[in-house]
């Protein structure tokens, strides 16, 4: 077997290499290419079965990709919420420290299509100082989370002077790394890594799968690995049209999730990401979807969907129409569409609420 580095260096990064295998036209991909990169792992491009199916559209550059549309370059507003380079304050207690500008695979629906994996994000250890520094300095930082580009894509050594540095940090509590590499390079997963990691806890990691066909015995075999470690998993999702936009494929998706110790976290409405909109699906559909696997599948398996709020405004939690009326009886109705009626609670005395009023403002 490859190693991982070798596979990496394999990677298709050209439309001119997927001619021999798909015998597609490379050239309209051409442009595409040379505004966002490309960069296929030849493990995940053994997954795809025929042009254009979830596994090509998540990894194969698209003409659309260049079309005008109602998105933007920084629909998060990250840019406007980084007090210093690569580090995003948007929430009181944790931030996003972007430790690594590559991935293993571009994924063409990317939040950060506007730099990940070009020369304008760049990552040097005076960055990584600055954002610890920053870290240090705001003592209300409980929770860190790593993300990029991929940061198990850098070496073990590099990596490891992240994670030791955090932990010297008193008031970190908590790290969490974003990584698709157990997705599109479960190789990377080795013994030697999840030792490594196994260090600092506690270290939570979320990864990315979207369609079912990407739980693989390799991508089974790394998530276990991680597992072993004592690493909790999470997955976050993204929404997307012609890959996971339907029901049956994402009740099948969270079930052979749960099968590799991999909790479904966030299924996310996809960002308003220039260069993505033909991905984008109506909020309706992923309601509709989060209604049809509630009920029919573990509450194990049911992902929070979510809307990154434009602008910054954070993760804003989406729900079917369970609570129908709320009154001296709450009107609630399940996932079968029965109509149920629960008596509501009695409110607090109105001298407790002023004492508790009392007690809040005089902290």
């Amino acid at each position: 077997m490859n190693s991982w580095k070798q596979m990496l260096k394999e990677s298709i990064v050209q439309p001119a290499d997927l001619v021999k295998r798909f015998g597609v036209d490379p050239r309209p991909l051409e442009k595409v290419v040379a505004r966002y990169p490309m960069r296929v792992t030849p493990y995940y491009l053994s997954l795809i079965q025929s042009v254009d199916d979830p596994i090509w559209r998540q990894a194969v550059p698209s003409e659309e990709e260049l079309q005008a549309g109602a998105c933007v370059a920084d629909p998060l507003d990250e840019e406007n919420q980084s007090p210093v380079p690569n580090l995003v304050h948007r929430y009181p207690d944790r931030v996003l420290f972007l430790v690594s500008s590559e991935c293993a695979m571009y994924c063409r629906f990317c939040t950060r299509k506007r730099k990940v994996g070009c020369a304008q994000m760049r990552i040097t250890r005076d960055t990584l100082r600055q954002g610890l520094d920053y870290i240090r300095s705001h003592p209300e930082v409980r929770d860190v989370i790593l993300s990029g580009g991929d940061p198990l894509l850098l070496p073990d050594e590099a990596l490891e002077w992240i994670l030791k540095e955090l932990r010297a940090i008193p008031s970190v509590e908590i790290i969490r790394i974003g990584s698709r590499v157990p997705v599109v390079l479960p190789q990377r997963i080795t013994p030697h890594l999840t030792r490594m990691l196994k260090k600092y806890h506690p270290l939570y990691i979320n990864t990315h799968f979207n369609h079912p066909l990407e739980i693989t015995p390799e991508a089974a075999g790394a998530c276990g690995r991680l597992a072993d470690a004592g690493i909790p998993m999470g997955n976050q999702s993204v929404l997307l049209r012609g890959v996971n936009d339907d029901v049956a494929t994402m009740k099948r998706l969270v079930q052979k999730l749960l099968a590799i110790r991999v909790k479904p976290y966030y299924l996310y409405q996809a960002d308003l990401v220039e260069g993505t909109d033909h991905f984008r699906t109506t909020v309706e559909e992923g309601i509709a979807i989060i209604d049809g696997i509630r009920g029919h599948t573990s509450g194990l398996g049911v992902p929070a969907f979510v809307i990154d709020a434009p602008g910054g405004g954070g993760k804003i939690p989406l729900l079917p129409d369970y609570l129908q009326q709320i009154g001296a009886e709450v009107v609630l109705r399940n996932y079968q569409q029965r109509r149920f009626v629960y008596p509501n609670g009695q409110p607090a005395p109105e001298a407790l609420l002023m004492a508790g009023n009392q007690a809040h403002l005089g902290r």
